[in-house]
């Protein structure tokens, strides 16, 4: 008769080794842990199991290990922090792929965060670089007319110098104005975009630093210019540029290089290629025009003395004005209002036109994205980490056993738990440094120039690291450590339903945040789809833009080219839509018969314009040349103007008085509203004047789309036949106007990449929570089967839960994505409505993500033979 009872010996040498305090329950619990097996195996393979328990239990006595070298009372001791991270690191090597996932979830968090933050930081110190940023403020205008305000960045000519000149509070002002203009040198010529005119005091308001030359007078004389160093050695290689000269615009006046500065910083709302001394254009080209209160041109800075209340000096705006331009803003029908704007909160907050702007906005969005990703990151690594308890649990319970101190247990896990990001540091960094290029690329700027350049911010990222590794793995560490060797010996390691919500709400709120992800990136989406795709009331397919000049030599160029095979049509304008255009102070007779005064956008055109970009006559009628008059007296509105006059109907405007920049007549023609601005701005008041001799720079060829590349070759050769000293520079409409979203194409762009690594390292949390679930009923899963229970049954078990989970999620997400984005769309002028296929396409993308993660450890415990399933541990 088979032996049912447990070898002796084994028991006695327990007594022997084992703390006394724990040997009778111990004992009581192997005993029972026997009977069970005996039932189970059989009494010879329960005699094995028991004498290897027993051993299991005496092995950190039996290899003889100093105690005195690790003292329990010594948690920080460093030769106990030495062994934690030596464990640590066996148990990382001997897990590779938990650690793999694990440690892929970690870094990809600090990734994003890190990038986030550089980004964010970016933005946040524009123009920063200034010492004396809190003293500088740009003094933007406010032109308030019978029909409307409008708010300008830039202020009348006589402004600035009559601002110092009376108020002790300015210590300097500095005006700039961006200007495109023709430089030669020898064979050298460019059509320079980024020139810029300055005031003599830039270098004393802004902190440009200059290299060659003399901040103080650099920038005095007509005719002086500096170059950035990019431009010096464009001109000029490795040579001194200093006292050399270059010839400027198209009258080819020689302009004598006085200074070469550094690169302005790529944040600075100051810069450009050349600066052209602010007298050329005021001693030189317009000697009036510094006296002139009703001409705005150059955006103007002054730098405030220490001490000066800002808010002080705005109280004497109105008296000042009023002193200065008090009759011509009588005559003109019109109040000026100057305002002081901080130059730090310029490109962020001000709503005013700008060569360059930002969105706050997009500050706090992306903010909230970097702290929602590094949240999921931290979920990821406790599930994860948790899911692997019931591995870990008999390891706890021997330990604890034996007399290790809860503590003790508590810092090894924090080691692991620290180990882990450190390892994610790492990887972290290489990531980073290898995706800045593309980084910048996507933003558009040179956000940074590459990861040396960043050490503090990696010095900071390496603290965080710290940091996480501690607060993420406090959890893990004291839920393992608190296991009681007695329940885990026995086999009968269940977690709490504590735990189980836990993990649970964590899995929830780590979808909450992946499906508002995908929501506000289908609402971003389909935004900018409706910009590109709307009909903007105007053809601008297959039209070439060229930078023609002005008069005779315009005008023949065009007739040269109409008889080429590719071009259709050519039609010479001032401005082009999508484009940069001056506005004109106008009176035009309203529906109550005064002639109503306000400053309104105006295009100068040729005859046919009209006729060449689709515009649709909806009153009246286009200029034609079989009227003469119409070069001298007539105007052409669009349907907006006519209703800021105050007309019903566009046929009401028809025959209405009009003077503009010296010319009177009468409106002949009301043009349909198009978009000749982006679709984030309503549709303006818009006015249309036949071009003079001196006007009308840009010539719209209109090609055939058959081979677009031929066309513009041959187009190209006889613009050098015909102007051998200038570029040949043009464009293509439709690029040239999509350019106005290309701030919002790079945030799509950002917001999906940030998107789809946040909803990854969900999947990663998901399925780390799947194979939690799954070892949990592994008994449970091979009695259905043995009953006859299909694997398709069984996975439709196991993802049950986890697509509630899901569910809740997306009643969390839904309405706060849609709070957002709605709030997020309000910045655009003509919108898309947020509608519900969006919230139907992202529950059913969640959904199916969230379904292929679960599948891979469903359909692996669905098909797991039954049998290693019921095996008893």
């Amino acid at each position: 008769m088979p032996n049912t009872q447990p070898p002796r010996w084994p028991g006695r040498l327990l007594r022997l080794f084992c703390a006394s305090h724990l040997v009778n329950e111990l004992e009581g619990d192997l005993l029972e842990l026997f009977a069970q097996r005996v039932r189970t195996h059989g009494p010879r393979e329960a005699r094995r199991r028991y004498v290897r328990d027993v051993f299991s239990l005496m092995r950190p006595f039996l290899i003889k290990e100093k105690p005195e070298k690790y003292p329990q009372s010594t948690f920080t001791h460093p030769a106990m922090i030495r062994n934690y991270f030596k464990i640590a690191f066996r148990n990382l090597a001997k897990h590779k792929m938990f650690s793999f996932i694990n440690v892929l979830g970690l870094s990809a968090g600090m990734t994003a965060c890190f990038l986030i933050a550089l980004y964010v930081h970016f933005e946040l110190t524009y123009d920063a670089f200034n010492n004396k940023a809190d003293r500088i403020y740009r003094v933007a205008t406010d032109v308030k007319t019978n029909s409307e305000t409008l708010h300008y960045a830039i202020s009348p000519w006589a402004m600035a110098s009559s601002m110092q000149n009376e108020f002790p509070e300015v210590e300097a002002f500095a005006r700039v104005q961006k200007e495109e203009t023709l430089f030669r040198k020898g064979d050298l010529k460019f059509q320079e975009e980024n020139t810029v005119l300055a005031d003599s005091t830039l270098f004393g308001v802004f902190d440009l630093k200059l290299l060659k030359g003399n901040p103080k007078t650099a920038l005095t004389a007509p005719l002086s210019l500096v170059l950035t160093e990019t431009s010096a050695r464009k001109y000029f290689g490795d040579s001194d540029p200093l006292g050399q000269t270059l010839l400027w615009s198209d009258k080819g006046e020689p302009a004598l290089i006085t200074g070469v500065m550094q690169d302005p910083p790529v944040n600075s709302q100051i810069k450009g290629d050349i600066f052209v001394s602010m007298s050329t254009y005021t001693a030189h080209q317009d000697k009036n025009i510094e006296s002139q209160w009703g001409s705005f041109g150059a955006v103007a800075f002054v730098l405030l003395k220490p001490g000066t209340d800002p808010a002080a000096i705005a109280r004497k705006f109105p008296a000042f004005v009023q002193s200065h331009a008090g009759k011509l803003m009588a005559e003109q029908q019109m109040q000026i209002g100057l305002v002081l704007e901080p130059l730090k909160d310029i490109y962020l907050h001000s709503t005013r036109p700008a060569e360059e702007s930002g969105s706050i906005d997009n500050v706090y969005i992306f903010s909230a994205v970097a702290l929602f990703i590094m949240l999921i990151a931290c979920i990821n690594f406790i599930n994860l980490t948790t899911a692997r308890s019931v591995e870990r649990a008999r390891e706890v319970g021997v330990r604890k056993a034996v007399g290790a101190a809860k503590s003790t247990l508590a810092g090894q896990f924090l080691a692991e738990s620290v180990l882990m990001c450190m390892i994610a540091f790492v990887l972290s960094v290489a990531v980073s440094a290898a995706l800045l290029p593309l980084f910048n690329e996507l933003a558009g700027k040179q956000i940074s120039k590459g990861i040396v350049y960043e050490i503090p911010w990696v010095g900071a990222e390496f603290a965080a690291t710290w940091l996480i590794g501690l607060l993420a793995g406090i959890y893990p560490a004291f839920v393992l450590s608190s296991f009681e060797p007695v329940r885990v010996l026995k086999g009968r390691f269940t977690t709490s339903l504590k735990g189980i919500m836990l993990r649970k709400g964590l899995v929830t709120v780590q979808f909450s945040i992946s499906i508002m992800m995908i929501i506000t990136t289908i609402v971003v989406y389909t935004q900018l789809d409706f910009m590109r795709s709307h009909d903007l009331g105007f053809s601008k397919d297959q039209t070439l833009v060229i930078q023609a000049g002005t008069g005779r030599a315009r005008d023949a160029f065009e007739a040269s080219i109409l008889n080429f095979a590719g071009v259709k049509s050519a039609a010479a304008s001032s401005a082009v839509p999508g484009g940069w255009n001056p506005q004109a102070y106008s009176k035009i007779e309203s529906s109550s018969g005064e002639m109503q005064a306000g400053n309104l956008d105006v295009y100068r055109v040729d005859f046919d314009f009209v006729e060449q970009y689709g515009l649709k006559v909806v009153a009246g009628r286009a200029f034609s040349k079989q009227f003469s008059s119409d070069s001298t007296g007539s105007l052409m509105i669009n349907e907006a103007a006519a209703k800021v006059l105050g007309y019903h109907s566009p046929r009401e405007a028809i025959g209405k008085k009009f003077d503009q920049w010296g010319r009177q007549g009468t409106i002949i023609g009301v043009v349909k509203d198009f978009h000749f601005k982006s679709l984030q701005e309503n549709i303006k008041p818009l006015t249309f004047r036949l071009i003079d001799f001196w006007n009308g720079n840009l010539l719209s060829v209109k090609i055939d789309g058959g081979n677009v590349k031929q066309t513009v070759s041959g187009i190209e050769n006889q613009w050098k036949r015909a102007n051998p000293d200038k570029p040949f520079t043009y464009y293509f409409l439709d690029e040239f106007y999509d350019r106005q979203y290309r701030a919002d194409e790079r945030f799509e762009a950002l917001f999906l990449g940030f998107a789809a690594l946040a909803i990854f390292i969900s999947c990663l949390g998901l399925l780390g929570l799947a194979s939690y679930s799954t070892i949990q009923r592994t008994k449970e899963i091979g009695v259905r089967k043995v009953m006859g229970a299909s694997a398709a049954s069984i996975v439709a078990l196991l993802s049950k839960d986890f697509i509630q989970l899901v569910g809740i999620a997306f009643l969390i997400a839904a309405p706060l994505a849609w709070f957002v984005m709605h709030h997020w769309l309000e910045s655009f002028a003509y919108k898309t409505d947020i509608r519900a296929w969006v919230f139907i396409a992202a529950a059913l993308l969640s959904t199916s993500v969230a379904l292929a993660t679960i599948s891979f450890q469903s359909i692996r415990a669905a098909l797991t033979n039954p049998v290693k399933s019921l095996r008893s541990e």
